[in-house]
């Protein structure tokens, strides 16, 4: 599932890199959480957490519906 993800996340990376953000995968949990870390401009965007549900969870929910959540850590 962990490649399934990468994968899905180089589609979401050249929006978020367009304003100076990215996204690292930094784990994936056996019930489907999938822990990220918001870096660049995303980090500190009062946007982020928007950015993070409705943008990359709802991304990698559709490429990877085993995904049940995405955290920021």
């Amino acid at each position: 599932m962990r490649d399934k993800i990468e994968k899905a996340l180089e589609k979401i990376r050249p929006s978020l890199q367009v304003d100076g953000g990215d996204v690292e995968l930094v784990e994936v949990t056996d019930d489907g959480i999938v822990k990220v870390k918001l870096t660049g401009a995303c980090r500190g965007c009062p946007m982020s957490q928007v950015t993070l549900k409705m943008g990359i969870e709802r991304a990698l929910q559709k490429d990877v519906p085993e995904v049940k959540e995405v955290q920021s850590v």
